[in-house]
């Protein structure tokens, strides 16, 4: 299902035997555009420390309760690698990270997550089958693009042709652990402006130094786009009259399926369908 990573950011995390603390924000990397951590303040019992929780350790999300319950439980929390949040995470501390976990590493394979398409793996078995994450220091590593959902909060939008709107939020698909949309608020710029939704893939880029997205739309399309109200659930019609508009093809076309394709005669209710204007 999509949801938005705000309503991550309201969840306690909870371990086998008890609580881990609560999400704050979540890092994602501008290529694949994977959720690669959760980032979760401790509280006092680990002196206010945050800790990384990959979504490999996520065992179910209850939404009812607002809970992440993951398959770790305190003291593994508690002995894991020191990793300063405030500063990017380097591709030397994710492999100690997942080193200590047991974790396979998602770059390097054809999908999303590896060899996966989503963060699943035989935990039972697998783990003493992994070849264990390596750094390779006999030629230049590529840049780590790991962004955190609240540094790029409030990036502007930047169109082939100007400036329009800033980052509002994030909706991500909560089994392939992706993040599928950018919202927009746009009505500060213009009179009548609304909140939009652009699609990761129709980013060319994000920017540090300039805080801003790019993307290869124009100002006229986006203004004239389909509105986006976050208070409803958002459905695969709602997609695809999005996609239609702009004339960009479905991610669900290339298998990467998040919600159930319903019936052609299955009507939305009025909150559910897409606006335009």
């Amino acid at each position: 299902m999509l949801r938005s990573v705000t309503a991550l950011q309201e969840c306690a995390v909870h371990a086998s035997d008890g609580d881990i603390g609560r999400v704050y924000q979540v890092y994602f990397d501008d290529e694949a555009w994977g959720v690669r951590y959760l980032v979760v303040e401790t509280g006092n019992w680990l002196q206010d420390r945050q800790v990384l929780i990959s979504p490999y350790s996520v065992k179910h999300v209850d939404w009812s309760s607002s809970i992440v319950h993951v398959n770790l439980t305190r003291q593994q929390v508690r002995d894991s690698p020191t990793i300063d949040t405030h500063k990017p995470v380097s591709r030397q501390h994710e492999i100690e990270y997942l080193r200590y976990y047991n974790y396979p590493t998602y770059w390097g394979g054809p999908n999303l997550w590896g060899m996966g398409a989503w963060p699943a793996f035989d935990r039972a078995g697998a783990a003493s089958r992994l070849a264990r994450p390596t750094l390779h220091t006999n030629r230049v590593q590529q840049d780590v693009h790991l962004r955190s959902t609240e540094e790029v909060k409030g990036y502007h939008l930047e169109t082939v042709d100007g400036s329009l709107g800033h980052v509002s939020g994030f909706v991500y698909d909560d089994r392939m652990w992706v993040i599928r949309y950018l919202t927009v608020d746009t009505r500060s710029w213009w009179p009548g402006g609304k909140t939009i939704l652009i699609a990761t893939p129709w980013i060319e880029l994000v920017d540090w130094f300039a805080s801003s997205v790019s993307t290869s739309l124009t100002r006229d399309a986006v203004r004239s786009g389909p509105a986006y109200d976050d208070s409803a659930p958002m459905s695969r019609s709602y997609e695809t009259a999005l996609h239609a508009f702009y004339g960009k093809e479905g991610y669900w076309s290339r298998g990467e399926t998040t919600l159930p394709v319903r019936p052609a005669d299955e009507a939305d209710t009025p909150d559910q369908r897409i606006r335009l204007g």
